[in-house]
């Protein structure tokens, strides 16, 4: 039996479907990632699982004694309390039994034998069990061990914490009830990089049934086992993670093309019929005038392809060929170090994302690099003719009270792109704001449809260097795809910071990595190639420390005094790792080509259609070879540090 299911279920709001006789349910240990446009009604679904919102009809049954908690986007509590007093108010009813028991029991012991005394002695004995299957006699050590887990300090102020931390004790306060059912509204917001590993991780061991709503595309790879998407109130489900989904969603917008372009040809055959009139009145044509009235209807009802978001940058004058070079730049603020002696330089064309954990210094970098703050030390020059747009994420250059298109062409009905004039609401509806709420102010608007306004008005204005802070909160998925081809596609130089792992790698060629005390180090390539290089040069670095601690004897010459670097020069290759070393630049183009061949097979998907088993094959083997070239290039690298 399903932990939790609704069947035949209608919400809407005004006009809006946002249930249409839509079926859900959660099986035990299940963890279903849900998915659909912004404004879709995905919060809404998630209420009512949680019990706090009713749909409009439909027939809900859930397993008795259920618990279930809901971790809403932005968590409120109180911030003057104790990180343990927060987390401890999960437990409130389990808290407020114990406290009832506590009552009954000084009663029964002033209260003499008769009925009265049953009476208390009968309540006690149903508290107790109550108190026994809420495993509330030990809601202290519960919440210690919860905070243990998660890594929080129970006396610190809950007010003093950071985004990320604040959304730790959320999930803390979540999971100390031991939910049968957990539900979490975009659980990585303001989660760094470790923050999202860190939960990803703890999600994946839950037995709890789990359903979450997030556009982070790495996440539902990662923690998944079933997506559900919500489109036009109808809710699909496919068995897997993201990527599944992706695959099978394709062969079945294939196939549904196919069959509507057959449907399609028909209905227009049955149209000329109808139209030559006495044919169809004859008698024994009743039946076929029927036929096409139903596939008329049929038609009506089809729900076609989603319109997307249509993205055009415009595009500035080109700037110079240098954008800014960076010379032993140093910032502090105040005993703490934030960039300490970077060097690097920003060509025209380049796309680098800036990562790090939540407070490293990845916006004060950046504002270093456009010229906005000075160094302490070192020196920065800026490129000529920069044009610069800026992607807020705290919007805050969103004014609420202006409606959608004085925000995006203030006192103009008109803006132009790329030299081609658009009407504002044309403009806006590229960007699916339908024409009535284009004098609607933004206040009215959700968090996703702030940042796609943010977008629009972005996108309007000419530049050849897009800076981008948390572009990606709250847009929902195919406008991130969309977003990412515009990004590859531009000409000019993208500024990116963000914290979705499948965004960076689909837009940036470089990363500017904050390593800790002030110390960046710039990595070509996305994030995945980042953490590959980071995890390999670690892995090297502790190798090669535990080699020397072995190798050299107490009285060897120090590493640094010349002794020690001129014996470092005596060693030689043996002549079977020269014909090794030889041999690995061949064996690693070798295997590139490989790599590439397999994934020009793999890319467009139709292999799995063709044959899922060579499918499967083909995937594992792109996945050994890298397993295959980052061995083969550690050993390059030893070698050759070995040889010279």
């Amino acid at each position: 039996m399903s932990l939790y299911s609704i069947s035949d279920a209608q919400l809407a709001f005004g006009h809006v479907a946002l249930l249409d006789h839509a079926d859900f349910s959660l099986e035990a240990g299940e963890r279903v990632g849900l998915i659909g446009r912004n404004g879709a009604g995905k919060s809404s679904l998630l209420k009512i699982v949680a019990g706090l919102a009713a749909p409009d009809d439909g027939l809900i049954t859930r397993q008795g004694e259920l618990s279930t908690v809901y971790v809403p986007q932005e968590p409120e509590f109180d911030l003057e309390a104790t990180v343990f007093d927060v987390v401890a108010s999960g437990l409130t009813e389990a808290r407020a039994l114990l406290d009832k028991f506590d009552a009954v029991t000084h009663a029964l012991a002033d209260t003499p034998e008769g009925a009265e005394h049953d009476t208390l002695l009968s309540r006690m004995n149903v508290l107790q069990a109550a108190l026994d299957t809420r495993d509330a006699w030990n809601w202290r050590t519960r919440v210690a061990t919860t905070l243990a887990q998660i890594g929080l300090d129970g006396e610190a102020r809950t007010g003093a914490l950071s985004g990320g931390m604040k959304k730790r004790v959320a999930l803390a306060r979540a999971l100390v009830v031991q939910p049968d059912v957990l539900l979490l509204d975009e659980p990585t917001n303001h989660l760094d990089f470790e923050g999202i590993r860190w939960l990803e991780e703890l999600l994946v061991t839950l037995r709890s049934g789990l359903l979450f709503i997030t556009h982070d595309r790495a996440f539902l790879d990662r923690v998944a086992t079933r997506i559900v998407e919500l489109d036009r109130g109808r809710l699909l489900s496919y068995p897997g993670n993201f990527s599944g989904y992706q695959t099978r969603k394709a062969q079945q917008l294939e196939v549904e093309q196919v069959e509507q372009a057959k449907f399609d040809k028909l209905l227009a055959q049955e149209e000329v019929w109808i139209r030559k009139g006495v044919e169809a009145r004859r008698t024994r044509s009743v039946g076929r005038i029927a036929r096409l009235v139903e596939m008329r209807n049929e038609r009506a009802e089809r729900r076609n392809v989603q319109g997307n978001v249509r993205l055009d940058v415009g595009q500035g004058e080109k700037s110079g060929k240098i954008v800014a070079e960076l010379t032993e730049v140093t910032k502090r603020y105040g005993a703490r170090t934030i960039v300490d002696q970077f060097t690097a330089t920003v060509m025209r064309g380049d796309k680098i994302g800036f990562v790090g954990p939540n407070g490293a210094g990845k916006t004060t970098l950046l504002k270093l690099i456009l010229g906005e703050l000075q160094p302490d030390e070192g020196h920065v020059r800026t490129g000529t003719n920069i044009q610069a747009a800026y992607f807020d994420q705290m919007r805050a250059q969103l004014d609420l009270d202006k409606s959608l298109a004085d925000t995006i062409s203030p006192g103009s009905e008109w803006v132009e792109v790329n030299g081609v004039k658009k009407h504002v609401m044309s403009y806006l509806g590229d960007f699916l704001f339908a024409p009535e709420r284009a004098r609607s102010p933004v206040r009215s608007l959700s968090g996703g449809e702030r940042n796609r306004l943010l977008l629009a008005r972005l996108f309007a204005r000419p530049a050849n260097v897009l800076v981008l802070d948390e572009p990606t909160n709250d847009l929902d998925i195919p406008t991130l795809e969309l977003l990412e081809e515009l990004l590859a596609d531009y000409d000019g130089t993208v500024l990116l910071v963000s914290h979705d792992r499948a965004f960076l790698d689909n837009v940036v060629t470089s990363v500017f990595a904050a390593e800790g005390g002030g110390l960046w180090r710039e990595y070509v390539g996305g994030f995945s190639d980042w953490q590959v290089q980071r995890e390999r040069s670690e892995r090297i670095a502790e190798e090669a420390a535990r080699q020397t601690a072995k190798e050299a004897p107490k009285d060897e010459a120090p590493k640094d005094s010349a002794a020690g670097r001129n014996a470092q020069r005596t060693v030689k290759l043996s002549f079977k790792e020269q014909r090794e070393l030889e041999g690995l630049p061949a064996r690693i183009a070798a295997l590139e080509e490989e790599q590439k061949s397999i994934g020009a097979q793999l890319e467009d998907g139709s292999i799995f259609a063709r044959d899922a088993k060579e499918g499967a094959r083909l995937s594992e083997r792109h996945a050994a070879i890298e397993d295959e070239l980052l061995v083969a290039l550690e050993r390059w690298e030893e070698l050759e540090a070995k040889r010279k």
